[in-house]
């Protein structure tokens, strides 16, 4: 439990039943604790850490198990912290960060360290897939559906430290290059979601993942493709401080674009030069800088889809 600045700090716990508005007294901590912080594991059970005993900063933590209602050995932590963060990672691990060591006068704390729960996880609570958007062309919206996207209430130990997460966080990450997001969503509820648009992300096939509480779901492989591109529309055109030339234009969504160069617009295609370099820095929106603008007279150019 935690108490105020005038008060004792207590080791008791109690657990609330939303079912019946009743509270009801379960094990006591092994170290009486105040302004603590305490995260929900992947597993149900809950971890407790730091603190301030009355006396002394805590060095340690205790894991709460609800299956037999008592409090396990304590942990030793690297640092004694109190009014610290706590934050529950896709991993599992524990990211415990922050905080102060009291005393005659508080001091701060720059440290951080993690953790390990292990990978337990109770199926009752891990959220399922039932269907996903594929495959998801560049600038579409990924839509997800199904049940234990919100999941059970995250622990807390009474203070603003507390980082449970009662709402689904999507992870989307390329099978061939490693790359991954969380998507931004428009709406999501107990077993939907719906994300802004998907952009800046290598096309071919991901997996799709929903973390509520820091419980994954089991991956669905999403087949991520590049929107057929239209007419470019020329935005804006630079001469930059440096000599580069620098323009802009928008687009669909996700397209992918090379740009050509050549200092005769007469010769064939297939004799200008290739250019890397145009970047997607908004959605729909491209640009591309040319640093050797600088050293041509006159230099024309082409945008092409890739």
């Amino acid at each position: 439990d935690q108490s105020g600045f005038f008060n004792p700090p207590l080791s008791s716990a109690v657990i609330f039943n939303p079912s019946t508005g009743l509270w009801f007294t379960t094990g006591s901590m092994n170290t009486s604790r105040v302004f603590h912080a305490s995260v929900l594991l992947r597993d149900g059970r809950v971890l407790v850490s730091g603190g301030y005993n009355g006396i002394n900063t805590t060095p340690n933590a205790q894991i709460y198990d609800p299956a037999v209602g008592t409090w396990g050995s304590s942990l030793p932590m690297n640092s004694a912290r109190n009014s610290h963060a706590a934050l529950l990672l896709p991993s599992g691990k524990v990211l415990v960060a922050g905080g102060a060591i009291s005393g005659a006068t508080a001091t701060g704390l720059t440290s951080s360290e993690l953790f390990d729960a292990g990978v337990i996880t109770n199926s009752a609570w891990q959220p399922q897939l039932d269907s996903t958007t594929s495959p998801l062309s560049l600038g579409g919206n990924m839509v997800i559906t199904g049940p234990q996207f919100r999941g059970i209430s995250g622990a807390s130990g009474g203070n603003y430290q507390d980082s449970s997460s009662d709402y689904p966080l999507v992870q989307l990450r390329s099978i061939e290059s490693g790359q991954s997001t969380f998507l931004l969503t428009t709406n999501w509820s107990t077993n939907a979601f719906t994300s802004l648009p998907v952009w800046n992300f290598p096309p071919g096939y991901a997996l799709v993942t929903v973390f509520v509480n820091g419980i994954p779901s089991t991956s669905s492989i999403v087949n991520i493709t590049v929107p057929v591109p239209t007419a470019p529309t020329l935005t804006n055109v630079a001469k930059l401080g440096n000599g580069s030339l620098q323009f802009t234009f928008t687009n669909s969504v996700g397209a992918l674009f090379g740009a050509l160069a050549s200092t005769n617009v007469s010769l064939p295609l297939s004799n200008w030069t290739a250019l890397s370099g145009v970047t997607e820095i908004s959605p729909g929106q491209f640009q591309f800088t040319d640093a050797q603008a600088t050293n041509n007279s006159q230099r024309f150019y082409r945008v092409r889809a890739n």
